[in-house]
């Protein structure tokens, strides 16, 4: 049986489904499995372990309409469909492919999430909810052994601070200058502040190495699976409600994500391996939240130093 996984992103999003990838391929373990996602994460699901093939949705306009064309064949000869995005756009993919066996909530699909309070719930139950009503009823514990191991090797005892968040939401950071002074906060206690994040980072690095020296700027340096080894040897992961936090917290690493009234962590918070729930700060305003309660909560999740 040829099957089509969909899941397009963003990266926490992405992220959020490798227990649901790892069900599928469980359940489809003789079939051929295909996932369709966008360019900045096929090179980490080809790497995985749970898809046959990784083809690249190219997100053509509507108005586009070789595009289209395009996307139609490459939706086309599946026998079974899973869309984890499940959003409108992904919805319509479903006439596109020729109206298969679909789980998701497409209008007409054989195997709806019907359920009327999904959009309230965790990601997490969620799409475990979706798989169960299309019939996959085992759960396996994602294997990230596959991950790379991070070419970046941190002398001694460090934690990882992940102060980014998507440019279009900035509500969603605590200020780059109260992370620089939770850096000096660890580096007082013997632990090293390394910054991790995209290039566009480099500023919000720049400015916590500005006021804590011993700070490693490592923005830009990490590709995305590189960031899990990274974290599972760290002594602390601390960061905004962010892509990276949520492969941070797969790490097993004990994770702190500060939360402003931009997001719910009810619905979208990082959980740990088996699903479990992180430590949490969450305020309307994250600029009003204090350094020291941040200090003080990092300190005591702080992992002990290994002999």
């Amino acid at each position: 049986m040829r099957v089509l996984v969909i899941r397009l992103g963003a990266f926490g999003d992405f992220v959020q489904s490798f227990a649901p990838f790892a069900a599928i391929r469980a359940h489809h373990a003789g079939d051929h499995v295909t996932l369709l996602t966008t360019a900045p994460y096929a090179g980490l699901a080809a790497a995985a372990p749970w898809f046959d093939a990784v083809a690249i949705d190219a997100r053509p306009a509507w108005w586009d309409l070789p595009g289209l064309l395009r996307l139609r064949r490459q939706l086309r000869g599946y026998n079974l469909v899973y869309d984890l995005q499940t959003s409108g756009r992904s919805s319509r993919y479903f006439r596109l492919a020729g109206r298969p066996r679909w789980s998701g909530i497409a209008a007409g699909c054989a195997l709806p999430h019907a359920n009327p309070g999904r959009d309230a719930m965790h990601t997490r139950e969620r799409q475990r909810e979706q798989l169960e009503h299309a019939g996959i009823t085992a759960f396996p514990t994602p294997d990230l052994s596959w991950l790379p191991v991070s070419a970046h090797s941190v002398p001694g005892r460090y934690a990882v601070l992940a102060p980014g968040a998507a440019p279009s939401r900035p509500a969603k950071r605590w200020p780059a200058e109260k992370y620089a002074l939770l850096a000096r906060h660890l580096a007082d206690a013997g632990v090293i502040p390394v910054v991790i994040g995209a290039k566009g980072d480099a500023d919000l690095a720049a400015l916590i190495r500005l006021i804590c020296p011993l700070a490693i700027d490592l923005t830009g340096q990490t590709g995305l699976g590189e960031l899990y080894d990274l974290a599972r040897r760290a002594a602390l992961v601390v960061g905004n409600d962010t892509g990276p936090m949520h492969l941070a917290a797969l790490s097993g690493a004990p994770c702190l994500v500060l939360f402003g009234a931009d997001s719910d962590p009810a619905i979208t918070a990082p959980r740990g391996p088996g699903g479990e729930w992180l430590a949490i700060l969450r305020t309307d305003d994250l600029t009003l939240l204090e350094v020291n309660e941040v200090a003080a909560r990092a300190a005591a999740m702080l992992r002990p130093e290994r002999s």
